[in-house]
């Protein structure tokens, strides 16, 4: 089996990895890359026969807009469902490519190689490690990982029974340089939004990702011990019908302690994109309307309510007419690298940095996020479980320092092929 690393060895995000045999060439990833002035990739240069998906986040699927259609693209089910979920709000086109979607633990053929698929506990929904065979060789590609999230059972069964007889293991180490000191685990964040919207005065802003869906889960637990009530909208209600369909263990429409807002110039949007698509969303929108209510109604009562909210001026807006006599609380739940000044001309954090800052009378500020990614403890559980011959670090900044913690480690430059 040939090996080639495109992009990942030495950065976060962007991950492509080539693996070919004399009859079949694949890609793990196509992704788009988050760091200035990483390398380009020309996928038709390569021509693979297919590509795996690991999971639904831009920085491992967004180039496969550059493969020709009539490329075989393998995502799980769920993580299909949410790109078209993304463009379908967004008014884009959905991906011309040719989707073929698998399940967990259930293995599939592309040509010489063999893929079992191993569901993760991530930040992002349908997350997969990828066992690949061929040729008489054994690859596990960790994909993005954690141990620490609603999903860690996953994890645990993982370490005790991985896959056996691995040659080569490609790893993440997002965490090599981070800890997860504040919130060791996604129940601690729920226990903080709870501390706070149990204690509000006035509304509460939650800022996360519509597809952090154990995020979501968080904040609705938080609201239903808090007796308030979560504030969505109609994209994320979406996502959670899509993820129920799914996962019973997720439900969305029929939750007591969820509203969705209809008010606003994006509810309006994003309404106007369901009601063009009735074939679609006919049977969603006479549910999601039980649940509806207004910014009238939220400014009555603000002190009921907990509300997803985005970076953005839109949010910058909406916190500025909530703020009284009583503060307006912020919840900053994703990753504060996000709050860098020079992302400020797309995102409006100058406002949220200035809500952290303490300058915006009225605001507090809270943070409560953990990591979407291992720490070096689980990172190094996990690879002691596996016990491969070789380990390659993969989707990390600090690869040089894999040799410190782990064994069998070596290290492959971007570009550069080698042979298992």
């Amino acid at each position: 089996m040939n090996i080639t690393i495109h992009r990942g060895s030495r950065e976060i995000g962007g991950t492509c990895i080539e693996l070919s045999t004399t009859n079949t060439r694949i890609l793990l990833d196509a992704g788009l890359p988050l760091a200035s002035g990483s390398a380009s990739i020309d996928l038709a240069r390569i021509a693979p026969d297919a590509a795996i998906i690991s999971h639904p986040q831009q920085d491992h699927y967004g180039m496969i807009t550059d493969l020709p259609d009539n490329v075989p693209v393998y995502i799980g089910k769920l993580a299909k469902e949410l790109l078209d979920a993304t463009r379908i709000f967004l008014q884009v086109p959905l991906h011309s490519n040719t989707f073929r979607t698998f399940e967990a633990w259930q293995s599939f053929r592309i040509g010489d190689f063999q893929v079992t698929p191993y569901l993760m506990d991530h930040s992002a929904v349908d997350a997969f490690g990828l066992l690949v065979e061929a040729e008489g060789k054994r690859l596990f590609y960790s994909g993005d990982f954690r141990g620490h999230g609603k999903k860690r059972g996953l994890f645990e069964a993982f370490v005790k029974k991985p896959p056996t007889g691995i040659d080569l293991l490609f790893m993440e180490g997002t965490m090599m340089e981070r800890t997860n000191d504040d919130f060791p685990s996604e129940d601690a964040v729920q226990q903080r939004i709870g501390e706070i919207v149990a204690n509000q005065q006035n509304i509460s802003f939650l800022i996360s990702s519509s597809q952090n869906v154990d995020r979501l889960v968080s904040a609705y637990n938080a609201c239903v011990a808090a007796d308030k009530v979560f504030v969505i909208d109609f994209y994320t209600a979406w996502v959670l019908e899509k993820v129920k369909s799914i996962s019973a263990g997720v439900r969305a429409m029929d939750l007591r302690r969820i509203a969705v807002l209809r008010d606003g110039r994006s509810a309006g949007r994003q309404y106007g994109i369901m009601a063009n698509d009735r074939s679609r969303f006919a049977g969603f929108m006479n549910e999601v309307f039980k649940r509806a209510i207004t910014l009238e109604q939220l400014h009555a009562r603000p002190d009921r309510y907990l509300m997803l909210a985005k970076l953005g001026p839109t949010t910058s807006k909406r916190v500025a007419s909530f703020i009284a006599d009583t503060p307006v609380n912020i919840i900053y739940s994703q990753w504060l690298g996000y709050l860098k000044s020079d992302l400020a001309g797309y995102t409006d954090v100058g406002t949220m940095n200035a809500y952290r800052d303490g300058e915006v009378a009225g605001v507090c500020f809270h943070y409560a996020h953990t990591s979407g990614h291992a720490t070096v403890q689980d990172l190094q559980r996990f690879a002691k479980s596996v016990n491969p011959k070789v380990l390659i670090p993969i989707h990390t900044e600090y690869g040089h320092r894999y040799s410190t913690v782990f064994d069998n480690v070596v290290m492959h430059a971007d570009g550069k092929a080698f042979e298992l």
